[in-house]
């Protein structure tokens, strides 16, 4: 148990941003790619977030591209995370937004009430 809190509390000393479910966010993720480095974007609405505070939580980001829906997973102590801007935050009744996945562009904006 005593490695395993020695993990935990590496993790609990840096910084995060808390994100929840319904905000919509802008993701800077570092990517290498050919010996260089660089900084993609991924900006989408949070539609899942599991594991709490642990250093192995996550989050899952939502966008329509060209009408096709992408989503990834962060996970939320990642080292490839550059930082997450919080561009809206919007109210919604669920802990879990699964169902946006079934909706169109227009019916999820709909569904968020903006705060």
């Amino acid at each position: 148990m005593d490695k395993i809190q020695q993990f935990a509390r590496k993790y609990n000393t840096q910084q995060t941003t808390d994100t929840q479910p319904g905000w919509t966010v802008k993701v800077f993720q570092k990517i290498k790619e050919s010996g260089k480095e660089r900084i993609a974007p991924f900006e989408g609405v949070v539609i899942a977030r599991k594991h709490g505070n642990e250093p192995g939580a996550t989050f899952t980001v939502r966008h329509i591209i060209s009408g096709i829906g992408v989503e990834k997973i962060f996970p939320i102590y990642s080292p490839t995370i550059e930082k997450i801007e919080i561009l809206k935050k919007a109210k919604v009744r669920r802990a879990k937004l699964y169902y946006l996945r079934e909706k169109s562009r227009k019916e999820t904006r709909r569904k968020l009430k903006v705060i």
